[in-house]
């Protein structure tokens, strides 16, 4: 593992309106699956090779999440969701860039912009690169969701040891009756119990921001207990 930058940065809030943010970042080359594993269960999420959490002294409202994979038990209603689904292909490959990938990712973004009021500017293919492609070592995967040849969604995860890290999903808006954000997330689960992992990651559960607030329908969860340096113990409760 190699420490290519650290530093501090002050913002504008991602998630909350009228506050600020201090952020924490890591630019990594080459980190193994177990050191990103160490940083994901301290709060810290990853993009490209760039790992990064908020450490705002007055704000607690940003809670990292995960799922107990071993104790969840899909509803009926969950169900419902993989089965009307099932006609849908998905293949599971390392991350790539393609034209279908960045005109996917900026239909999704004009969306959510109209439905949700994200703010949004047209992301470049190197900084799709940056954030989605490099930084991926022998962890990082995409799961791409295909209805015939058309490409309608793509879920960048980590597998780690013990878990998998959800790290950003974004589909086709014209497929909404699928409910891709919640097929993805179930498939998730369902790989990580066939596969032994513990946990899913989900990353930071903010209850005033619409956008996160969801996660917490997936239960049971945990959260993790205050903001544990790289040498502290953690504790998820």
């Amino acid at each position: 593992m190699n420490v290519l930058k650290e530093f501090l940065q002050n913002d504008k809030c991602s998630y909350l309106d009228g506050f600020e943010q201090k952020t924490h970042y890591k630019i990594i080359d080459k980190c193994s699956d177990n050191r990103c594993q160490d940083f994901i269960e301290r709060g810290f999420r990853r993009f490209g090779k760039m790992y990064f959490r908020p450490i705002c002294e007055s704000c607690n409202e940003c809670q990292s999440i995960k799922i107990d994979v071993k104790n969840f038990e899909f509803s009926k209603s969950q169900r419902r969701v993989l089965r009307k689904a099932e006609h849908l292909k998905s293949v599971i490959q390392k991350p790539t860039l393609t034209k279908e990938h960045l005109e996917l990712f900026e239909k999704y973004h004009q969306h959510m912009k109209i439905e949700k009021g994200w703010p949004h500017a047209t992301t470049t293919a190197q900084n799709y690169y940056n954030s989605f492609v490099i930084g991926a070592e022998n962890y990082g995967y995409e799961v791409l969701y295909f209805d015939d040849k058309k490409l309608i969604g793509v879920d960048l995860i980590d597998i780690l040891p013990n878990g998998i890290s959800s790290i950003y999903f974004y589909y086709d808006p014209e497929y909404k009756k699928y409910a891709l954000g919640k097929l993805s997330m179930y498939l998730q689960i369902r790989f990580a119990k066939k596969t032994k992992k513990e946990w899913v990651y989900l990353g930071y559960y903010v209850k005033d921001c619409s956008s996160l607030s969801y996660k917490t329908h997936y239960k049971p969860y945990l959260t993790l207990e205050g903001r544990p340096s790289e040498e502290d113990k953690f504790n998820w409760i």
